[in-house]
């Protein structure tokens, strides 16, 4: 089969330094050592770190590279690196290429300018990017040059997390030694590990570039501040799936096949909803390689783009009134073994053993439903969420009606195990049957269990999947040793395994009722549900936020190490710098584009359009009576205007009053609750304008324009 697949991609993988080529380069003494320290998290040794840099060193060269850079997820939500250059100068003056364990190891790039929340004083600057040998180094190459990337970790001089990639690192731990301690509960005694594996669906808007160049609200913040709806935007429902056009699929192809050289196991592409929007799926990988690589998805994304004159926006709503973009989070676990715990088994042990680990996440979800939907709140996932096909703020559970029948089985009477599996009969003949899954595919679900995995539908186009997976682990964990604790209670107790487990699930199945819900998560009537279940439906990011320092929050990530809760602390009030930040610059921009442009526009046509209507009147004489509709179009254009410039001192008077907030939490609350909502009606008025004033004149290209790529 592998020989099949690299004929088919015979450049898979070729500019990523992956445990196959390290098995090839390396000595194998020194090749276990290394392959030692990672299933045992140990460090690595000096002499070993030598070899690894050597090896890796020779192969970078011979492929171009004449930089290396360790490559990091600061807390920005981009990726960040520093280029060093192989070039060194020996004892005589001579230049030569060099490259040690201790280069490879680690660097020390400057971390002063990256958001700390307070951790550290600004000058205390140095940080350290630690090499993380458990996601392949790759070689990015640009018209420039190529620089080999090595996956990293970003602490500050005192230790302090910095970056999204520790966090996950951490509780890919803390999940898998929960996870072991639970499968030896259950009589497994040959697993030694269990890792969670992510798979990503990447959403996101392409835009010819010199039509994004004369919009500063996309250049500036990655989201058009005002614009009529098109008047053929999704309604006609024929987007979805479409053939893929020309243009498109150029460019779909080009990142693919540079995506495919850096390892990346793209799978599925695909019209999305709305008009120019797209998808770009990849197979699922270990959490912390799959977080490396949906970043480079994002970064190739972009960067090819630019080479078909096309822009991909990742921001989550950058139009009004279509839908906007997520990342489809698809999370599951397998065991040392291959066996994915969330797949449902044929007998009744691994049915058992299913449950359990179905029931820990959504336990999961019960305990920290309002974290989950602050791990992926934003000023962009604010305008997605809640419509538009995309998931409402309050964070549910969907299983089924067939699981939720089997758990209530299991809740009243004992376990009936059943097959699970149905036949659809098309009644086409020479057609086969088709599987019908335990489960449909609740598209109006945040957190919805879709055959063998869960689907984390709210995390954000933009965001970086690393730490929603992370709390998805510990949260998972946390779940799995209280059962833990329960059940070995009750073995100790002298009950059967089978008995033992059964009554956990009973306790389990009824403590998580709260979140579970199988319906249409859009309607009103689930809402009056949800706030009668105590589940908590977040109007803002600002509100959002709280249950990152909620003490269950901070007990949590405490209690398996992932973060301090002063670590908890300082991503709190970097998310709220973010949010006022984002906000503030919408201010900025929408402000300068309609006092600069949008008004100018409506004077001017104003003016033109008195003009006309003067000279048609004195043309007409005593037959001026027929003006009306005239004079009453005028009005309303001369009425738009005015209320514009009000809008415009409401927006200066909002600017004046955040630039005098100093406490952070009220800045926040005072740009969801004041300036976002003045921003929308201003852009209302704007919008009535475009709809009046004459196109010529009109200073942006329009939604018409925008969603059309072609």
């Amino acid at each position: 089969m592998s020989h099949e697949i690299f004929r088919v991609f015979p450049h898979y993988g070729e500019n990523t330094f992956n445990f196959d080529l390290m098995k090839q380069r390396l000595p194998v003494e020194f090749y276990d050592k290394l392959m030692f320290a990672i299933r045992n998290h140990r460090p690595i040794a000096p002499e070993t770190a030598d070899v690894i840099a050597q090896a890796m060193k020779e192969w970078a060269i011979a492929k171009g590279a004449t930089h290396y850079t360790h490559w990091f997820q600061p807390l920005t939500g981009l990726t960040a690196e520093k280029h060093d250059s192989f070039l060194d100068i020996d004892k005589h003056g001579t230049p030569i290429a060099r490259f040690l364990g201790r280069h490879l190891i680690m660097s020390e790039p400057d971390a002063s300018s990256f958001p700390h929340g307070g951790l550290r004083s600004t000058f205390e600057a140095r940080g350290y990017a630690a090499w993380d040998p458990t996601s392949p180094a790759f070689i990015i190459r640009q018209n420039s040059g190529a620089t080999l990337c090595l996956p990293s970790v970003f602490v500050s001089y005192t230790g302090e997390v910095l970056d999204k990639k520790t966090p996950l690192l951490r509780s890919v731990r803390a999940v898998s030694k929960a996870a072991v301690r639970m499968l030896r509960l259950l009589g497994n005694k040959r697993v030694t590990s269990v890792t969670p594996y992510v798979g990503a669906e990447q959403e996101f808007f392409l835009i010819d570039i010199d039509l994004f160049l004369k919009r500063p609200d996309l250049c500036e913040v990655g989201t058009t501040l005002l614009g009529l709806p098109p008047a053929r935007g999704q309604q006609l429902e024929d987007h979805y799936f479409r053939a893929i056009n020309e243009r498109v699929l150029k460019f779909m192809s080009e990142a693919e096949e540079e995506l495919i050289r850096l390892g990346v196991p793209v799978k599925t592409r695909h019209n999305e909803v709305a008009p120019a929007q797209f998808e770009l799926a990849a197979l699922h990988q270990p959490a912390n390689i799959a977080a490396d690589q949906n970043q480079l998805v994002m970064d190739v994304l972009r960067r090819v783009a630019r080479r078909h004159n096309l822009v991909a926006l990742l921001h989550e709503k950058p139009y009004a009134l279509v839908n906007g973009s997520g990342k489809h989070n698809n999370w599951s676990l397998v065991d040392s073994e291959g066996t994915n715990l969330l797949e449902p088994g044929s007998n009744q042990l691994s049915q058992l053993r299913f449950l359990v680990f179905l029931m820990a996440t959504v336990w999961g979800v019960e305990r920290h439903s309002s974290l989950l939907s602050a791990i992926v709140a934003s000023s962009g996932n604010d305008l997605r969420l809640g419509g538009n096909e995309a998931p409402p703020r309050i964070t549910s559970v969907h299983l089924g009606d067939y699981l939720t029948r089997l758990l209530e089985n299991v809740s009243s009477a004992g376990p009936t195990i059943e097959n699970g599996m149905e036949d659809i009969d098309l009644g086409l003949g020479g057609v086969a049957r088709l599987p019908r899954d335990t489960t449909d595919r609740n598209r109006t679900s945040p957190f919805a269990f879709t055959g063998n995995k869960f689907e984390f539908r709210a995390v954000g186009s933009s965001n970086s999947i690393s730490l929603p997976n992370a709390l998805i682990n510990t949260m998972v964990a946390e779940s799995l040793d209280f059962m833990s604790d329960r059940l070995e209670q009750r073995l100790n107790d002298g009950q059967s395994r089978s008995a033992a487990v059964l009554a956990l699930l009973k306790d389990v199945i009824e403590d998580a009722r709260k979140c579970q819900f199988d319906g249409d998560c859009y309607t009103e009537k689930w809402a009056e549900e949800a706030k009668e279940r105590g589940l908590v439906s977040f109007g803002s990011t600002p509100e959002a936020l709280d249950a990152l320092v909620a003490g269950s929050s901070l007990a949590l990530f405490e209690r398996y190490q992932i973060l301090t809760p002063e670590e908890m602390q300082a991503r709190y009030r970097i998310r709220l710098d973010l949010y006022i930040k984002t906000i503030s610059v919408e201010l900025q921009v929408l402000r300068r584009m309609l006092a600069t442009q949008v008004l100018p526009a409506g004077l001017n046509y104003q003016a033109a359009s008195a003009g006309a209507v003067i000279k048609t009147r004195e043309a007409l004489g005593r037959d001026a009576k027929h003006m009306g509709a005239q004079t009453s179009h005028l009005e309303r254009l001369s009425g738009s205007v005015s209320e514009l410039v009000d809008h415009l001192k409401i927006l200066e008077e909002d600017d004046a009053v955040l630039a005098q907030i100093d406490d952070i939490k009220v800045r926040a609350h005072f740009c969801a609750e004041k300036v976002r909502p003045h921003l929308e009606a201003a852009r209302k008025v704007a919008d009535q304008l475009e709809l009046i004033v004459d196109e010529t004149l009109w200073p942006f290209p329009s939604y018409d324009e925008l969603l059309r790529v072609e």
